[in-house]
């Protein structure tokens, strides 16, 4: 690979040109006598209380201007609405002190006369998923708090600015319930924030123009204070620092109305011993008995009998976003939610946490999620009869830019293209997340594959960059947090070491496509941090040994203590890479070191050999070979470079045969339901028991490792093998779903990781990979099998690759000059047509 024929070598800049980088608006919050002034030496990390805060700015106009340009960020999270409607949510996912702000130009929304700025900012207090909480100095990073700033050019050509500060109306929101919060909920299934609104604490019509807020208090400019503290309210500041661009499009929203909805009377009382809404609906769909069921359209009044009562909503599909929901009910009627990816049939997995508790106000009842919710059904209980008149997903998702697509003769193929878009599509956020629904984290390793998915799809690869740069935050050893900004990241814990490397591989990957140098390099001080952790942990043999924490690598059974060849290769793959980098940045000392440590797990690595099988065992103990194997230590052989030329065909056969799905955690259907807690004891021990025949059965990689299994047919010359191995994926979009679980088995049905179908058909099967970083040049190896009939089109930073297969021709058109690679049988009867190849076909 060749770097850029042009790179950029200028440093990336974090200011924006329009706004000056000492902000004109002030921190504001409201005077909370709950909020004391703390120590200006010592750090503050107390839990704090949640709360919403309200904030409202009049504003009157002589006209509207051409464009109103506003700026602002918070902590924890915000809505701005002008003149009642909702035009922003923000800030996006980061950690504090690299908080970021966002811009809108909030002329449209305006008109003459008098208006109304209106601010909503949620406070977590407690981190959670997607939040972690600020290291407070006395005054600032203890509670919420908020910065706007915006300006237009009036009728006479003054630029008029409008900041926050102490002239806002601002009030603590009565309305905000904390008693929805399970604080014995597990890390894996409470993560989500739950939501407790009673809006007999909130008007209506707070954010209206006409509301009078003259018996509001005015907000609080809070002034940092600390050693050595700026003496002023404005930003930057600590504990915030300079308040950032994202770079993100803003989110691509749909309003999503339900496919069914259906009404229940059930005999007995809702749980309210339990905090989560979530465990209520659980609790009452399994124990409660159902006296009636009808189907209906919305408005869905719940029928007269039973003791409480159910509205179970379907949306038909996996979607993620806000939920909005108007009802009926008398005041005071309670409702608890709940957003399921499949019917209540058992007790959750990890617990049912999360959820959304609304108590009625009468009159005005339209509420509107603060937080994005993943599901396809929604379950509403109360023990008041209501109406639900309308409920809504806005689904809010990054945007996909660019008619890519992968149509074929194999409408199986097809399907398959269009599920990973779309479960990757529902896990761009922000970031890039594992699922939409029990967690909605920011894992460091998942991410790989919604990474290359969107490489390989969309034309906008700025969420791409993002997610590397809030992965990038690496604890005082080097190692990324597995999950980043953060509850995970907030208890600086253990973590899953390997995901460090899958973020490597997506910083190399997005490099290759991109071409853009000085974002890489920018990030390659954490990449060489990852790979230097693992230094104490080589022997003598040039191989990592003992590796500590949880090296994970995937949810299929593979043991990976004493030496193992996954973590090997892992490792091997993110020096290679490295090191091919470093030498495209010109950083030869950098390129060196990584060779060097490289070619000493080159030479290890042939212990790990079994010649008879013609595959390599997943791992040595004091260097004898164990017989276990699993698909995933060939494959990283395979793409680390760690398998002689002569050997990658049988090798990749080999991991293909004789396939057994196993998993340590997760059950079969055909495994005794007693299990459960055993299974988790191995895996918190590290204590194995196969129990399948090791010395001839290869375990099948889950879904998530399947990414480097395809990628290893690749490296092999077997991408002939690859539509037999996407076959296993059309299990995952059963039941009337179009995205993928989580595992072979089920678990989540829309996990961001399972989604390596897409790039596989435009990596393997479409065969297009850059052959110069930036796409300068493209390699295109076609391997179309029995398709007979093909229209796709692929991303590159210069334009569309297109490719059409019809009646024996195959017409291939790039913006760059691709290199052209027959199949080893020859192109055949096929006859290609390709412009832009640098040789004939």
């Amino acid at each position: 690979m060749t770097p850029p024929a042009s790179p950029s070598t200028a440093a990336p800049s974090h200011h924006t040109p329009d706004w000056p980088r000492l902000w004109k608006g002030h921190w504001i919050w409201v005077a909370d006598p709950g909020t004391s002034q703390g120590n200006p030496i010592s750090p503050d990390r107390r839990e704090r209380p949640p709360a919403l805060a309200l904030f409202r700015k009049p504003l009157i106009l002589d006209r509207v201007p051409d464009r109103f340009d506003a700026r602002l960020t918070a902590d924890s999270r915000y809505r701005l609405r002008v003149n009642g409607r909702i035009i922003g949510r923000g800030p996006v996912r980061g950690q504090p002190r690299r908080l970021s702000f966002d811009t809108y130009d909030i002329a449209p929304y305006l008109q003459t006369g008098a208006n109304v700025i209106a601010l909503e900012v949620r406070y977590y207090g407690r981190a959670n998923s997607l939040w972690m909480p600020a290291v407070g100095n006395a005054t600032l990073g203890r509670s919420g708090v908020a910065v706007f700033e915006g300006h237009y050019t009036d009728a006479s050509g003054a630029q008029v600015w409008v900041t926050s500060d102490d002239s806002w109306a601002a009030q603590l929101c009565a309305g905000m319930r904390d008693d929805a919060h399970d604080p014995d909920a597990s890390l894996v299934g409470g993560g989500v924030a739950a939501e407790s609104f009673d809006a007999r604490g909130r008007a209506g019509d707070w954010a209206q123009l006409g509301f009078d807020d003259s018996s509001w208090p005015r907000a609080l400019k809070i002034t940092p204070i600390h050693m050595g503290g700026p003496g002023r309210s404005r930003p930057p500041s600590d504990p915030y620092g300079a308040l950032l661009p994202h770079g993100l499009a803003p989110m691509s929203c749909e309003v999503i109305a339900p496919r069914s909805v259906t009404v229940q009377a059930a005999q007995g009382a809702i749980d309210t011993a339990l905090a989560a809404p979530a465990a209520r609906v659980e609790a009452s769909v399994l124990q409660a008995q159902t006296l009636s069921n009808q189907s209906c359209a919305l408005p869905a009044a719940t029928l007269d009998k039973g003791e409480h009562h159910r509205v179970i909503v379907d949306m038909g599909r996996m979607v993620a976003g806000y939920v909005a929901f108007t009802i009926a009910a008398e005041q005071g009627a309670r409702l608890d939610i709940s957003y399921l990816e499949a019917p209540i049939r058992e007790a959750a997995h990890f617990g049912a946490h999360g959820g959304t508790r609304y108590v009625a106000r009468g009159t005005q009842d339209h509420f509107e999620t603060f937080d994005r919710q993943g599901f396809r059904y929604v379950v509403l209980i109360s023990d008041t009869a209501f109406t639900l008149q309308d409920l809504h997903c806005i689904e809010a998702l990054y945007p996909w830019r660019g008619a890519h697509d992968f149509v074929s003769s194999d409408t199986g193929l097809d399907r398959l293209y269009a599920a990973s878009k779309r479960t990757v599509a529902l896990n761009s956020w922000d970031c890039f997340i594992d699922c939409p629904s029990r967690e909605q984290r920011a894992w460091a390793g998942d991410s790989v594959v919604h990474v290359l998915t969107h490489l390989a799809c969309n034309d906008d690869i700025a969420l791409c960059w993002r997610n590397l740069e809030l992965a990038a935050s690496p604890r005082s050893d080097g190692i990324l947090p597995m999950s980043v900004a953060g509850d995970v990241e907030f208890g600086e814990g253990f973590t899953i070491p390997d995901w460090s490397l899958h973020w490597l591989h997506a910083l190399f990957e997005t490099y290759l496509h991109s071409g853009d140098v000085a974002r890489t390099r920018a990030l390659m001080g954490p990449a060489e941090g990852i790979l230097r952790w693992y230094l104490p942990f080589l022997d003598d043999s040039g191989l990592l040994t003992d590796v500590t924490e949880w090296n994970l690598v995937d949810w299929s059974a593979i043991d990976t203590t004493a030496t193992s060849a996954a973590l090997n290769g892992l490792w091997a793959r993110g020096l290679r890479e490295f090191a091919q980098m470093a030498r495209d940045l010109g950083d030869l000392g950098r390129a060196t070191w990584a060779q060097d440590l490289y070619a000493g797990v080159q030479r290890g690595f042939e212990g790990f050999w079994d010649a008879a099988r013609g595959l390599y065992v997943d791992r040595l103990v004091d260097g004898v070979s164990q017989p276990a194997t699993n698909q995933i230590s060939t494959a990283l052989a395979l793409v680390a470079g760690l398998v002689p030329p002569d050997r990658q065909p049988r090798a990749a056969e080999a991991m293909t045969r004789n396939l057994v799905e196993r998993s340590w955690l997760f059950k079969r259907p055909e495994d005794p339901a007693d299990d459960t807690g055993a299974r988790f004891r191995s895996v918190i021990t590290s204590r194995f028991t196969p129990d399948w025949d090791v010395s001839r059965d290869v375990v099948r990689a889950q879904p998530f490792m399947s990414y480097v299994v395809h990628d290893a047919l690749a490296v092999a010359g077997r991408s002939d093998l690859l539509p037999a191995q996407l076959r296993r994926w059309d299990s995952l979009i059963a039941q009337g779903y179009d995205s993928f679980n989580e595992i072979w088995t089920g678990n989540s049905h829309a996990h961001g990781w399972s989604s390596t179908p897409a790039r596989d058909l435009v990596g393997q099967v479409l065969g297009v990979r850059p052959a110069q970083a930036g796409f300068t040049r493209a390699r295109i190896a076609p391997c179309l099998g029995d398709l007979t009939h093909l229209r796709a089109s692929v991303p590159t930073p210069q334009g569309p690759i297109s490719m059409h297969l019809e009646g024996g021709t195959l017409r291939i058109d790039s913006p760059v000059p691709v290199d052209l690679v027959p199949p080893a049988q020859g192109w055949g009867t096929l006859e290609v047509i390709c412009p832009q190849a640098l040789s004939a076909p």
